[in-house]
């Protein structure tokens, strides 16, 4: 671990300039929420710039500067929006006047190598600020959708009692809607029944077609795999327009010559596009996992008289699982949320949760679908997680981290 560097007070040549930058940032937000985006950054880089100066130069109190930083950005917030944006002005408050601190008192090299020049400091934390600018206009659609999910009106726009924290401005309506809904549900069980299927069939395909690739001595690999993960790069409504022609063709030939339901064919064609959609995501994942696994104990395996068969359930599929369940979460994902090719491919009876709410934009505005959105979202989080639990694991199955 790196020594700490001592801090040393900073000039205000350098304080007031990188506060004032950052006090624009907060009223750029502010003024674009207020339609004067320009207007916001000038005040609120003065303000800022302002509070700094009276805090170094006039009170010379850190502590007492820190509440009164607090009560002047809530008081300014309450007279903006009330009290969620008074909430938030406390955090600004809060945050701008540990950041004063943080620049006027040299704490940002405190823990940084000593011998760093100025230039590399800057990088060091200008890449950390990119990183957090692009999550966060990223995760805000996101984060705008949940609380509106909880309304009790069907609005899909805050009201002035979900403004105000008021109790009767939320309410479960539109989850229990999901719930209790017919389309919803029948569509909801479709999803559930075609993604999992198509994953099984695109973690079987895709990840012997990985260990298959992964051989040196396969002629034409490279092009090989770039065919197989081409459905990843062609734009989505070609390869629905591909599939629609293709499986037209076999959906006709299992209903007239093998006899087949229509509504059976039309899952078969569903799950098998979804299958050619979530195959790439396994090979790409399963052939990472390759990259790292030591092919020595396959050949041991079969010095020992193992059979292929044996050598890869016993030997192979351990080691690589991690990568295989990554692939089959990304693969069932993508199955899940899709709506472009079951829209081409499926009919009615085959209607999908992301097919059911493409609808409901088009035909009727039902808050519903922020519901599902928020269900959707929180399942999405949870399989992530497991794929960089599982991402963690495979490191250090093969050795690449000390944890």
């Amino acid at each position: 671990m790196a020594a700490l560097t001592p801090i040393s007070r900073k000039p205000m040549s350098l304080v007031l300039p990188t506060v004032a930058a950052a006090g624009g940032l907060l009223g750029l937000f502010v003024g674009t929420a207020n339609d004067s985006g320009f207007l916001g950054i000038v005040i609120g880089a003065a303000i800022v710039t302002a509070l700094a100066a009276l805090y170094i130069f006039a009170l010379k109190n850190e502590q007492m500067s820190k509440w009164i930083s607090i009560l002047i950005f809530l008081a300014l917030g309450f007279f903006v929006g009330g009290i969620p944006a008074a909430i938030l002005g406390a955090l600004a408050g809060w945050f701008f006047h540990w950041f004063t601190y943080w620049m006027y008192e040299g704490r940002y090299r405190q823990r940084l190598l000593p011998y760093l020049t100025p230039s590399q400091v800057l990088w060091h934390y200008g890449f950390r600020v990119i990183c957090g600018a692009i999550f966060v206009f990223l995760i805000t659609p996101i984060l705008v959708v949940i609380p509106l999910s909880f309304n009790s009106q069907d609005f899909f726009t805050y009201t002035p009692e979900m403004l105000r924290f008021d109790p009767a401005g939320y309410s479960l309506k539109h989850y229990q809607d999901f719930f209790t809904n017919n389309e919803w549900q029948r569509s909801f069980k479709n999803s559930l029944i075609i993604a999992p299927i198509a994953t099984v069939i695109s973690v079987s395909l895709g990840t012997l077609a990985a260990i298959g690739l992964s051989q040196s001595h396969v002629p034409g690999r490279r092009a090989i795999m770039a065919i197989m993960i081409s459905p990843m790069i062609v734009p989505l409504i070609i390869s629905a327009t591909g599939m629609f022609f293709f499986y037209s063709s076999i959906g006709n030939w299992m209903e007239g010559t093998l006899g087949l339901s229509k509504n059976f064919v039309g899952y078969v064609k569903v799950v098998l596009a979804h299958a050619v959609l979530g195959i790439p995501f396994v090979i790409i994942t399963v052939t990472a996992t390759l990259v790292g696994f030591d092919r020595s104990l396959t050949r041991a395996a079969a010095n020992m008289g193992a059979n292929p068969v044996t050598t890869f359930f016993r030997v192979q599929m351990p080691l690589i699982l991690p990568g295989v369940i990554s692939g089959g979460l990304f693969a069932f994902i993508t199955s899940f949320d899709e709506v472009v090719v079951v829209l081409f491919v499926g009919s009615a009876s085959q209607k999908t949760l992301p097919w059911q709410m493409f609808t409901g934009l088009r035909e009727q505005i039902s808050p519903t679908i922020l519901a599902v959105a928020t269900i959707l979202v929180v399942i999405s989080i949870a399989l992530l997680t497991t794929v960089e639990l599982l991402r963690r694991r495979s490191e250090r199955l093969r050795g690449m981290s000390p944890g």
